[in-house]
C-alpha cells in the first residue's frame, strides 16, 4: 500500500482572524480554515485581544484546515507559525493563565512612555541596537505599561513567575509547552540587539524588564518543540516561525538583496531584502531581521541573519473595514472597488486614515484621521475612492524612502494580502509607483512563508532553489497614468498629510 501524501500546516494568526492552511510540495493550498475573533477597544486608541480567544480560534482553525483537506493529522509533516507582530502577552509560568489581555500592535497606550524615553535621549541608542524607533507600536513599551499600571506584576516578573511573549511565543507555548521565539519576532520588541543576535541587557535595564521572563531565541527554521499529543492525536514537530511580514517576504521568494514585497492587510507593510548586512535607515524606516535559516555565523556580522528594511502603514485594509462597519458606506470590500470605478476621479477628496497615528516614514503618534476637499458635490463613491487611494499613497511614501536608504531603484514590487485582490487599488498603486505591481498565483504568501520555513527544516523542501521554483506570477499591473497627473495627485496628497499633522488633539 503506497504511503499517504504528506503536507505542511501553516498557522497564520492575524489581527482580526486566525487562519490555518495546508500546503503540498508545490506550494498549493489543499485545505484552509479561517475564524474571526473579537477586537476589544477599552478606550480611544487602545486595542486588545483575549489571549485565550487567540489560542482557541487558532487551534480550531488548525483542526478545521485538516478536516477541510480531508486528511489525517498524521499526514502533517510539520507546523509553521506566522503571526501579528509586536502584540504583547504576559502569562503565569505555573498555570499558563494570561494576567492581562494581549495589547495589540495598533494600541497607542504607551505613547507617553515613548515620549519620556525620547526625552532621556534614548532614541538613538534604541535605533542603533534594534533598528527600530521609539514608538508605541513595539512590544517593549507595552510591557513597560503593564508593569507600571498593573499592581504587583513587576514584582512577580522579577521572581520569575511570569512569561512574556509575542503571539508566536504564545502559540508555541500552547502547542508544545516551550517558551521560545525567533529573531524576526524578537527584533520587534525594542529589546533585541539585531547585530549581536541576543536580548540586549543595556536595553533591558533601561526598560526595567527582567531577562528571566523572555523566551529563548532560535532560528526561524528550526525545531521549536513537538505539539502535545492530546491536541491532534499525534505529535507534530513545530519547525518554522516568523512574523507575518517577514514570512510574506520569504513566501514571495524574495531571497536576493533588492527584492521587495508589499502586503495589503489590516496595515500595509513593505519589506526590502538588504542581504546579510543591516542597512541603517536615514528616512525613518525600520531595520529588521528578515529571517534566520540557522546557517551559522556570518563572517564579522555576529549572526547568520538576512536583514530587511521595512516601512509600516498602520491603516490600510482597515480603512475599508471602517467604511463598512462604522460608516456603512459599503457592504463589503468588493463594493469598494465597484464604487471607486464608478467615478472618474476622487473629486478632489483626500483621506488620511491616521486612526492610530501614522507609521513610516512619519512616525507621528499624535496625528488623527483627516479628510480634506469635501464639497456639496462629494458623493459616497468619491469618499470610498479616496479611502482606497490613501492606501496606495502611503505605500508609495514607503517605497520612495526605501530607495533612498538602499541606494538603488526597486524595479517592481510583489504584492499580497486581502486588498491586493482589488483591481482598482492595484492599478492605482502601479500608477503611483510608476513601476509594475506583481501578484503571485498562490496569494497566501504569509502562510506559505511559514510553511516553507517549517518544511525546509524537516527536508520537505530541499533548498531555497526548490522553494523559488514554486513561485508563479498570476497578474502584473503596469503603470498607465500620465506623469503630470500622477505628480499633481501626489502633491495634493502631501498637502493633505500636512493638514492632518497640523491638527493635534489636546
Amino acid at each position: 500500500m503506497p504511503a499517504k501524501e504528506r503536507y505542511i500546516l501553516a498557522l497564520d494568526q492575524g489581527t482580526t482572524s486566525s487562519r490555518a492552511i495546508l500546503f503540498n510540495k508545490s506550494g498549493v493550498v489543499i485545505g484552509v480554515k479561517q475564524i474571526p475573533f473579537n477586537q476589544i477597544f477599552p478606550r480611544p486608541g487602545w486595542v486588545e485581544h483575549d489571549p485565550e480567544e487567540i489560542w482557541s480560534s487558532q487551534f480550531a482553525a488548525a483542526k478545521g484546515a485538516i478536516e477541510a483537506a480531508q486528511i489525517e493529522a498524521e499526514q502533517v509533516e510539520a507546523i509553521g507559525i506566522t503571526n501579528q507582530r509586536e502584540t504583547t502577552l504576559l502569562w503565569e509560568k505555573a498555570t499558563g493563565k494570561p494576567v492581562h489581555n494581549a495589547i495589540v500592535w495598533q494600541c497607542r497606550r504607551s505613547a507617553e512612555i515613548c515620549q519620556e524615553l525620547k526625552a532621556l535621549g534614548l532614541a538613538e541608542t534604541v535605533k542603533e541596537k534594534t533598528g527600530l524607533v521609539l514608538d508605541p507600536y513595539f512590544s517593549g513599551t507595552k510591557l513597560m505599561w503593564l508593569f507600571n499600571e498593573i499592581p504587583g506584576l513587576r514584582a512577580r516578573a522579577e521572581k520569575g513567575e511570569l512569561m512574556f511573549g509575542t503571539v508566536d511565543t504564545w502559540l508555541i507555548y500552547r502547542l508544545t509547552g516551550e517558551h521560545r521565539t525567533d529573531p524576526t519576532n524578537a527584533s520587534r520588541t525594542l529589546l533585541f540587539n539585531i547585530k549581536e543576535g541576543r536580548w540586549d541587557r543595556e536595553l533591558l535595564k533601561v526598560f526595567n524588564i527582567p531577562e528571566a521572563i523572555l523566551p529563548k531565541v532560535q532560528a526561524s527554521s528550526s525545531r521549536f518543540g513537538m505539539s502535545r499529543k492530546e491536541l491532534f492525536g499525534v505529535e507534530i514537530p513545530v519547525t518554522g516561525c516568523a512574523g507575518d511580514q517577514q514570512a510574506a517576504l520569504f513566501g514571495h521568494a524574495c531571497f536576493e538583496p533588492g527584492m521587495a514585497k508589499n502586503t495589503y492587510g489590516t496595515g500595509c507593510f513593505t519589506l526590502l531584502n538588504t542581504g546579510s548586512v543591516p542597512v541603517a535607515s536615514r528616512h525613518n524606516l525600520l531595520t529588521t531581521v528578515a529571517w534566520d535559516l540557522g546557517a551559522g555565523t556570518a563572517s564579522g556580522a555576529g549572526t547568520g541573519y538576512t536583514y530587511a528594511l521595512e516601512g509600516s502603514v498602520f491603516i490600510a485594509g482597515a480603512v475599508i473595514q471602517w467604511l463598512r462597519d462604522q460608516l456603512g458606506l459599503v457592504a463589503d470590500a468588493a463594493e469598494s472597488e465597484k464604487l471607486a470605478k464608478s467615478v472618474e476621479d476622487n473629486g478632489e477628496v483626500f483621506l488620511v486614515p491616521a486612526f492610530v497615528g501614522m507609521g513610516a516614514p512619519y512616525w507621528d503618534s499624535e496625528v488623527r484621521g483627516t479628510v480634506v476637499g469635501i464639497t456639496r458635490g462629494t458623493t459616497k463613491a468619491h469618499f470610498v475612492r479616496a479611502a482606497l487611494e490613501s492606501i496606495a499613497y502611503q505605500s508609495r511614501d514607503l517605497l520612495v524612502a526605501m530607495e533612498k536608504d538602499f541606494g538603488h531603484t526597486i524595479p517592481c514590487i510583489k504584492a499580497d494580502g486581502g486588498a491586493s485582490m482589488n483591481n482598482f487599488l492595484m492599478q492605482f498603486q502601479a500608477d503611483m509607483l510608476d513601476r509594475s505591481v506583481i501578484l503571485p498565483e498562490v496569494g497566501e504568501t504569509t502562510a506559505l512563508g511559514a510553511a516553507y520555513l517549517a518544511g525546509l527544516n524537516v527536508g520537505y523542501w530541499k533548498d531555497l532553489k526548490e522553494v523559488e521554483q514554486n513561485w508563479r506570477k498570476k497578474r502584473e499591473y503596469s503603470p498607465e497614468m500620465a506623469r503630470e497627473k500622477r505628480d499633481r495627485l501626489l502633491a495634493r496628497w502631501a498637502k493633505a498629510v500636512d493638514s492632518a499633522r497640523s491638527y493635534k488633539p489636546d
